[in-house]
């Protein structure tokens, strides 16, 4: 992995911090973004925000425009294996050689402009950039890093299809307190006459926000209609539908992930004569579209499930999922970020997980098991502090042959047991 061979490209992006010197608006990003000679507008996007499920979308919308024959590029956040999985091309993660190059670009335009203050995700979009118009890609799927209005992904202009995912409680503290305060900022990624799409099933006050924001631009906005929408099978392994009396499948377990898949084919039809997607290969693109850490089935016996959701929203979806397996009792190994609605979150699990085992360790931000299990117990729910992680994981699936073991609560979780080798 890039991260731990610290290549001198890992060590120059690693030698800014997470965050950046706080913004107010985006003439940073944009002055760099100027000093490579705006690569961006070289380039045209799918923006991609949401509290949950862009990563997901995102990778449904790569899929499907790469079986039409499109050349795409794909920026997600964060990364799960490795550093490069952030930037791909084609399905394939940034070559070690590219990345050097491109942060030696990035680098002089740095110097050249002599400023400080620029975050890794910032410093991490303008290598993308430089790597996708190298590539000759003819789209690209750009997932925003926090928020929408402020992200230094925003400063994108030639935006084909701005989506909006779920809209939930989630990094309050930089983004609002309120459902109407956080979908403000998503919405902040709808450019001018651009057409947009709302995942369905969003709260009222979100569905508010961004259809005031697309008639403020002009934009046609589009929501994708539940009524039009015949579930044939959900479960952990997947789904089956017919929208609008066409008949999809998607790999991804949960019913989040139909609609997902349902934001998609909105999208696309809305973009069709700028980008012409054909139905064989919107179905074919949303069956292929897998992503780590989304109700990932690490094995089927015992089953084992992997899943980042890490906020009250994402917590619901995968208690939805518990809800309608047929494989019980679920036993959860649980790690979770100190910066987590961690009280809210777990209360959507509580009622389908027989036994919760807490663990740290997985990252610098992890909470203290012992103050997760604590968070759980007074929930209602029932909790032990573990030890090791993945010694915790293989008890349970010892314990619980015939039963669920689910492993949960972040994607830096999700990174560190994807890491090692050996599960039995």
């Amino acid at each position: 992995m890039f991260e731990n061979s610290k290549s001198p490209a890992m060590s120059y992006i690693e030698s800014f911090s997470h965050s950046g010197k706080p913004v107010s608006d985006l003439s940073r990003i944009k002055r760099l973004l100027g000093a490579l000679g705006d690569p961006q507008d070289q380039l045209r996007f799918i923006h991609i925000a949401g509290t949950n499920g862009k990563g997901s979308a995102a990778q449904m919308f790569a899929e499907c425009l790469m079986a039409q024959g499109y050349v795409t590029g794909l920026f997600t956040s964060p990364y799960i294996l490795e550093y490069s999985d952030r930037i791909r091309v084609q399905g394939e993660n940034i070559k070690a050689e590219d990345l050097e190059e491109h942060t030696r670009t990035v680098k002089a335009a740095v110097e050249d402009l002599g400023e400080e203050g620029f975050s890794q995700f910032e410093i991490t979009q303008c290598i993308a950039f430089l790597h996708f118009v190298k590539c000759g890609c003819d789209i690209v799927v750009l997932e925003t890093g926090l928020g929408g209005l402020l992200d230094c992904t925003n400063a994108v202009t030639t935006t084909q299809l701005s989506v909006i995912t779920s809209v939930d409680l989630d990094h309050t503290a930089i983004l609002g307190d309120t459902i109407r305060e956080i979908a403000a900022q998503k919405a902040g990624i709808i450019k001018e006459g651009v057409p947009v799409v709302l995942s369905a099933a969003n709260p009222m006050e979100a569905v508010r926000v961004v259809r005031d924001k697309a008639a403020q631009c002009r934009s046609q906005l589009v929501i994708p209609d539940l009524r039009n929408l015949q579930l044939y099978e959900c479960t952990v392994f997947g789904s089956s539908f017919d929208y609008k009396g066409r008949r999809y499948s998607v790999s991804m377990g949960g019913a989040h992930q139909v609609l997902n898949a349902m934001t998609v084919i909105a999208g696309l039809s809305l973009i069709r004569e700028r980008l012409p997607v054909s139905y064989e290969n919107v179905a074919k693109g949303l069956e292929r579209a897998a992503i780590h850490g989304r109700v990932e089935v690490l094995s089927r016996e015992p089953l084992t499930i992997l899943d980042g959701a890490h906020n009250p929203d994402g917590m619901r979806a995968l208690a939805g999922v518990l809800k309608h397996c047929e494989v019980m009792p679920v036993r959860a190994v649980i790690g979770m970020c100190k910066d987590k609605n961690i009280s809210d979150a777990v209360k959507s699990l509580i009622p389908y997980v027989e036994k919760f085992v807490t663990v740290e360790g997985f990252c610098d931000r992890a909470e203290d098991k012992d103050t997760l299990a604590s968070f759980i117990n007074d929930a209602g729910g029932n909790a032990a502090a573990g030890e090791d992680i993945m010694e915790e994981i293989r008890k349970l699936r010892g314990e619980n042959p015939k039963g669920m073991t689910l492993i949960c609560g972040s994607l830096f979780l999700v990174s560190y047991v994807l890491g090692e080798e050996d599960l039995s």
